[in-house]
């Protein structure tokens, strides 16, 4: 993942551990919901700080009393809305992480041959479902450039070029603004349809 510009924290420390830390990466996508992108991918880095480390460690996250993690996502300024359940879903993944993967985020999509086994092994991680594994195979294809045969078609709408439709679509406040205004537009016709 070197020389890979990240803007999805939208602060410079937060970004660059996740240009290079798969497990950041995943993280961060965990964390992308009920918050604002810019603070769930912001997440990895303030978990790491308050872990005194320069990177996030499967092996050690999974191992970690829960109760204490969950403190540690709590401290403010808080890792998420919902700090305490954040906590336990990103140690299921990290667990799932070393069970499946000797703990390497990386190796769940190194080897993938086809963009559609790499979106079944991103559905199989605690907390990814259907649109988060596309979102997040749509993001490792336009910006960590892990480009299996296929991967546009497995991400569905999000491995589209040229829209702004997730966070596979940032690349710095422009394409942020335009992504929200792409959700917001969604969520509003969603609304509507539903109150007929």
């Amino acid at each position: 993942m070197d020389d890979i510009t990240i803007r999805l924290a939208q602060q410079p420390e937060a970004d660059a551990l996740l240009a290079r830390s798969p497990l950041a990466a995943l993280t961060g996508m965990l964390l992308d919901q009920q918050v604002p992108m810019e603070w769930a991918f912001s997440g990895p880095w303030t978990i790491a700080q308050r872990l005194g480390a320069d990177d996030l460690d499967a092996h050690a996250i999974a191992a970690y009393d829960p109760e204490a993690f969950a403190a540690l996502l709590s401290q403010k300024p808080a890792v998420h809305r919902y700090p305490g359940s954040m906590a336990k879903r990103i140690q299921q993944l990290c667990a799932y992480l070393v069970e499946h993967y000797e703990g390497d985020a990386a190796a769940v999509w190194t080897d993938a041959g086809t963009g559609a086994e790499l979106l079944k092994r991103l559905k199989a991680l605690p907390g990814f479902g259907e649109q988060k594994a596309q979102i997040f195979l749509a993001l490792l294809g336009k910006r960590y450039r892990v480009r299996p045969q296929g991967w546009r078609e497995a991400a569905g709408g999000y491995g589209a070029a040229n829209v702004y439709r997730s966070a596979a679509d940032i690349t710095g406040p422009e394409s942020l603004a335009k992504v929200r205004e792409y959700k917001q537009a969604a969520k509003a016709a969603a609304k509507a349809s539903g109150s007929k």
